[in-house]
């Protein structure tokens, strides 16, 4: 009970981190250069300053920025997001159309790189120093330097272009008209690359934090203790060692959920991905910056909920933690 009663002082930390974080954005987009109004009188042509400063009062841009900030906040906490001038539509339904392939996506590398991270890291603890060993930490090795973008790219060229296996772009064939289980497999089809393009780094990553991890319990007292018991390799490692070791990687998920979103921005790049992630590309290069804004605080919301799940599994599985 007061481990949980640990977890809700917790939850209840994480507002004022979501306030700051809030307040962070706003300043900081604040600072960068040039604004809505300008990008939109600039593709007009021979636009007057006059016009511009016509837009700029059309956006609430002339306002002083304290009275900018106080207005945001206030529509913040009512999860009111704003109004995109550039896209004619309000910042929560154009992020709420573009969440759900994000999450697909997010969910889908996470859970790849998690699952088999572990099971390597597995493999390559109970085989120290052998040939096993040393193919998973080479090919660990080369997916963690190789970078992102041009990892989608030769798979693109490979599976796309030169074997046609699989899809370039998109979210699925729109036009094929699939319904039901046939559209869940195209979806799955569109979803080979870009998932695997994201989940490779981080499964390079968990599966040397878990290969640390349990060549580290191997030598823990309650392991010895057991194999003086007479207990089976495989009861030790499944019954007692596995838990244990398993804790810095699920730790090190809840860190790397901010960089699984920063990446899954790449990926949606490379690969025509309709996520936040291009959202949030299009918006800067147009200055949206209310679009921006709701964008980074719907992120913001998704890493802290990452990191109380992360947290709430960590309780579960290490009873030593006390309130």
């Amino acid at each position: 009970m007061r481990r949980w009663r640990y977890f809700g002082y917790r939850l209840l930390f994480a507002l004022p981190v979501v306030f700051g974080i809030l307040v962070l954005n706003f300043f900081l987009i604040r600072l960068a250069p040039g604004d809505a109004a300008s990008v939109l009188a600039g593709e007009s042509g021979a636009a007057s300053p006059e016009y511009t400063e016509l837009l700029r009062q059309k956006f609430g841009l002339d306002r002083p920025v304290i009275e900018q900030f106080f207005l945001y906040i206030a529509n913040a906490l009512r999860f009111d997001l704003g109004f995109s001038f550039r896209n004619d539509a309000p910042v929560s339904e154009l992020i709420l159309a573009r969440l759900g392939p994000t999450l697909l996506l997010m969910l889908a590398a996470f859970s790849l790189a998690v699952a088999f991270g572990t099971l390597l890291g597995v493999l390559a603890a109970v085989a120290r120093n052998s040939w096993r060993d040393a193919v998973i930490s080479v090919a660990t090795l080369i997916c963690y330097a190789t970078p992102v973008f041009w990892l989608g790219l030769m798979l693109i060229v490979v599976f796309s272009v030169n074997l046609a296996w699989l899809p370039t772009s998109g979210f699925e064939d729109i036009g094929q008209g699939y319904e039901g289980w046939e559209r869940g497999v195209d979806i799955a089809r569109h979803m080979v690359m870009p998932v695997a393009a994201l989940g490779l780094f981080y499964l390079a990553l968990y599966t040397r934090v878990m290969r640390a991890s349990m060549l580290e319990q191997t030598g823990m007292d309650y392991v010895v203790t057991a194999r003086a018991k007479g207990q089976s390799e495989g009861r030790i490692m499944l019954g007692h060692m596995l838990r244990n070791a398993f804790l810095p990687v699920l730790t090190m998920a809840g860190v790397q959920a901010g960089n699984l979103i920063g990446g899954s921005v790449v990926v949606e790049t490379v690969f025509g991905w309709p996520g936040i992630g291009t959202l949030a590309f299009n918006a800067l290069q147009s200055r949206d910056l209310n679009l921006l804004l709701g964008i980074f605080f719907i992120s913001a919301c998704l890493v802290v909920a990452i990191n109380l799940i992360v947290e709430a599994l960590t309780i579960a599985l290490d009873p030593r933690i006390q309130a």
